[in-house]
Formats: structure tokens, sequence, C-alpha cells
């Protein structure tokens, strides 16, 4: 089954975490890769303690604002090449690309490449890809999409991001 977590509300992430978590509780493997992200996030000390999840990060810094580097789309292609390795091998039960969409955003990734991989995911094999702006043609492929939509955030109140809530 193909996931897919979109939108321009806060909790992508989250949830595809969610999932990972609730897998895990039911002794699923997990395989984590993050695509542009590249710094520390809080999430990560919780994660390590769960034998069963894996997670890696194919980005630098976080660049949202930025114009990507070569290294950036280095990064990325890297972790798609290994993500590719990890599908074939059907050692996990679950993947998430956590902001794959974002690195398609910035062109780091190219979507034939993403719809491809999608493609070749095995049947009894959960593929969960996360990140604004999802391609219209993931969403016709994907099996489940919820978009996450903004109603109010406290960002617009100049709260600042805190440790243990947004990162």
């Amino acid at each position: 089954m193909i996931q897919v977590y979109t939108g321009d509300g806060k909790g992508k992430t989250t949830a595809a975490l969610g999932l990972a978590l609730r897998a895990a509780g039911a002794g699923l493997k997990i395989y984590i890769g993050q695509f542009v992200k590249g710094k520390h996030y809080s999430e990560l000390n919780a994660l390590k303690k769960i034998k069963n999840i894996k997670l890696e990060q194919f980005g630098r810094t976080c660049f949202v604002r930025k114009t990507p580097s070569k290294e950036d789309v280095e990064s990325a292609k890297n972790g798609l090449e290994k993500i590719k390795k990890i599908i074939a091998q059907k050692i996990y039960d679950v993947v998430i690309l956590d902001e794959v969409n974002i690195a398609l955003k910035f062109k780091l990734l190219e979507l034939k490449d993403i719809v491809s991989l999608i493609k070749k995911t095995p049947e009894k094999m959960e593929l969960v890809l996360t990140g604004r702006n999802a391609p219209n043609a993931i969403l016709k492929i994907a099996d489940l999409v919820s978009e996450i939509k903004e109603k109010k955030h406290y960002y617009k109140k100049g709260i600042k991001a805190r440790r243990g809530i947004e990162f």
C-alpha cells in the first residue's frame, strides 16, 4: 500500500512517525529515510530506542527557504539509491520517505524516479511519502492520501518553534 501525507498543515512527519510507532509495536520492521533534513530533531532520540526502527537522514541542513546546493542534490540522490536497494531487499515492512515531496519540489530528485520506485514497491510493503506539494502523479497512484490543512497556527502569533514539539 502507498500512503501519502501532504498539505500545508503541521503534522505530516508526525503522522508518519505515529504509523512507525504503531507498526513497531506490532513487531514490524520500519525504515525511515528523511530527505532535506540533516539537523538533529528530538524524535531521533526516541527512535534510536526502538530496535525495529531504523532512520537515516539524506539532507545536510533544512534549506526549505533557500536554493539547494550541489551537495544537497547529491545527498538526496544517494539517499534514493539506498532506499531503492532497501525496497528491493524486502527486509522492511514499512518504508517512510519523509519530506520526499519537498525534495521533488526543490528538484533534488526527479518525479519519474519516485514514480518508478513506487511501482517497484512490493505489495506487502507499506510505502509512506510525506511532504507538502505532493505531485498529482503520486496522488493518483497512492492508495491513501491525507491532506493536512492548516486552519490556524501559533507561528502567526510570533511563537517560535519549540524543542520537543516542532523539533
